[in-house]
Order: C-alpha cells, then structure tokens, then sequence
C-alpha cells in the first residue's frame, strides 16, 4: 500500500466525571488521531492516547504531537508499505522508546490493510499468530479513587457496575487508600461471583509499603495490578515470589524485550497488554507469541481511549491468550451519550462485540470533525 497522505488532528472528550488513579485525575480525555491515505482513497485511522502530564508515562501528548509532526509522519507519506509489521520497523528505526506515537500510525496501518482487506484488525492479528480470534470480548470496570475519598461513594460505584453486568471490578489504590477501599470493595461483591482487582499504578515502593501490599495480599485479589514502580522489573518478580496473590504488571511491560526479561526472571505471570503503551499491535503479537511459550495469562488494558483508539485493544483483547476481563468499557461509562466518535456498547451480560470491519464507516465523520481540530 502506498500512503498519498497522513492527518493529524486533536481530538477532545470530556469525560462524564473526573478519573483519578494514583498519579492524576483527568476531567477531559485530549488524544492524537491520525488519519491514513492509499492510493486507492482508502482510509485507515490511528489514535494516540498519551497523557497531557507524565504521571503515567514519560511519553506525553505534546510530545508525541512534536515526534508525529517533525519525525514519524514524513517518514510514511509518499512511501510504498508492504504491511504493518514493515511499518513498525520504519517507525522505530533511529527512534528510542515514544511508543504512544508510533502506536498512532502503527494501528492506523493496521486497519488501513483491514480496509482493503474487507475484514477487522483482530482477524489480521489472529491470522498472524494462527489462533481464532473471539468474537465477544468480557468487559471489566475500572474505579477511580474518588474524589471525596469516601469509600460509600466506592460501594455505590460497585454496586451500579454489579446492576450493568461487568465480568469483573477494579479500584485503583494508593498508599494512605487501599485496605480500606479494598475490604468495602469486598464486602460490596459479597455473593457475586464476580472477581476483584487492584491496580497499584506504581504507586508502592518496597519495602516502604510492605505492610501495605502484605495487607492487599489478604484480600483474595484475582490479581495485583503494577504495585511498583515501571522500571522495578526486579521489585516486581520479588513481590510475584512471595505473594499468595498473582502480580500482575503494566507500565513495566514496554514490549517483547521486557517480557523475555520477566519469563527469565521468573517474574509475574499475569500481564496487561495495552496496545498504545507498546508501540502497537506488531508489539502485542510479540509479546503473545513469548507469552503463550511461557505460560503467562494476558488481558487487554485500556488508557482509556476513545472508541477510535478502542477498536486496537478490541482486537487485542480477541486473541486466546487475553483470558481474563479486559478494562474496555461502553463509551457512555466515559463520556456519556452521544459523545464518542465510535460508540462502544456493552451486552447485558457483560460482554463487547468484537469488529469484523475496520474504522471507516463506523467512525462518525460529522461528529469527528465537530470534537477534533486538525494539526497537519
């Protein structure tokens, strides 16, 4: 395929209420979408999800607007591309880490070949690796702290997520909110089936907050979401060692050269794939082939993104090796009503339907155009 030409636009969602987690609270989710050309008029759309302030990640959207402009769209407009793995090597040569803004063009080529291809991003992806791709995906809510740091706000919250019918529920924790929120979380599901998680995002040190994260431990947790720090590789495979409950990581898993790293180490065994934070799906596959070698369960996180950017980690969360809920949600969950450029929606039953089509068509132009501004 050959790119004629690439758009850059901002696209601005305010979120229904704020989102806070252990480093930040946002109130209106800014993103990057870039907007792919053929030569035979396809379309192909990509998002870029950063942060607009590093808590999460060093990467942050004024960032990744300077890289996309200056560096990484020249390098695609004009030229002939033989797939999306051709374009991930393009985009990564002479380029240390920035992973959320190659995963903009990254995914965009991807469904840009879906485009032509008359299929969906998550049938390429099972195609590559040979598996079958689901077609239904289980939805698991993610909590924020809240703001009024009331843990009825919390139970509230878990009870309306149990009446819509989510697989699973995850509060997000910090040091000085956590065995409280945790056991009220606890409480709240008492009698359901429905498992409960914690999502740290590298707000522990250890051994700090050992009584902290010996506390968590207590709590029958299906798992404990990046409780270190990203770069703690080592902090992480200690804690997988010697608590009952599984660590699970995050913002520590860049890629497939992080993984080879904690299969050797012996570390965590359960990994949350979040497509944008990697660079993009050739990345996922990477990091699915190493995994299903390993025995390591996986499932698809969220940013979240728009429903745009959402349609990369519907196809991640299709593979086989995703076994337990991934964090996508319905847009209304986010936004609210008629907000999103791509509505996502959630079965009774707690479950998503996985795309067999690519972006454009589904994509509300008008509406795209109305909540986005172009750059480029």
């Amino acid at each position: 395929m050959r790119i004629t030409d690439i758009e850059l636009h901002e696209l601005a969602l305010p979120l229904a209420e704020p989102f806070t987690i252990s480093g930040g609270t946002m109130t209106v989710r800014r993103s990057l979408v870039v907007v792919l050309r053929d030569t035979d008029g396809r379309v192909g759309y990509g998002e870029s999800p950063p942060f607009e302030l590093p808590f999460y990640s060093e990467e942050t959207l004024g960032s990744a607007r300077l890289l996309l402009e200056q560096v990484l769209i020249p390098r695609l407009v004009g030229r002939e591309i033989e797939s999306p793995e051709a374009a991930d090597a393009l985009l990564q040569e002479g380029v240390r880490g920035k992973p959320f803004a190659r995963a903009a063009l990254e995914t965009a080529v991807w469904d840009l070949e879906a485009n032509r291809r008359g299929t969906g991003i998550a049938a390429l992806l099972a195609e590559r690796l040979g598996v079958t791709p689901a077609t239904r995906i289980q939805c698991g809510v993610a909590l924020g702290i809240p703001a009024d740091r009331s843990v009825r706000t919390l139970r509230r919250a878990i009870d309306a997520a149990v009446g819509q019918g989510y697989r699973r529920v995850k509060i997000k924790v910090a040091p000085g909110w956590d065995a409280k929120p945790v056991r009220a979380a606890r409480a709240a599901l008492a009698g359901t089936d429905i498992p409960l998680t914690v999502d740290a995002n590298g707000g522990y040190e250890w051994p700090a907050h050992e009584p902290n994260l010996r506390a968590l431990d207590e709590q029958e947790l299906l798992y404990i979401e990046q409780p270190l720090a990203p770069d703690d590789l080592l902090g992480h495979v200690h804690l997988s060692n010697i608590l009952r409950t599984p660590v699970c990581v995050d913002e520590s898993l860049h890629g497939a050269r992080a993984a080879r790293q904690l299969v050797e180490l012996g570390g965590p065994s359960v990994w949350n794939v979040k497509v944008h934070r990697m660079g993009g799906l050739t990345e996922v596959c990477r990091v699915a082939r190493i995994a299903a070698a390993a025995g390591v369960r996986l499932w698809a996180g969220t940013m979240p993104e728009s429903g745009l950017g959402s349609q990369a980690a519907l196809a991640a969360a299709a593979l086989p090796g995703c076994v337990f809920p991934s964090d996508l949600e319905p847009s209304t969950r986010w936004f609210g009503p008629g907000v999103d450029v791509i509505e996502l929606r959630m079965a009774p039953d707690g479950t998503m339907e996985v795309p067999a089509a690519s972006i454009a068509g589904r994509l509300d132009d008008v509406l795209f155009r109305r909540v986005s501004r172009r750059l480029h």
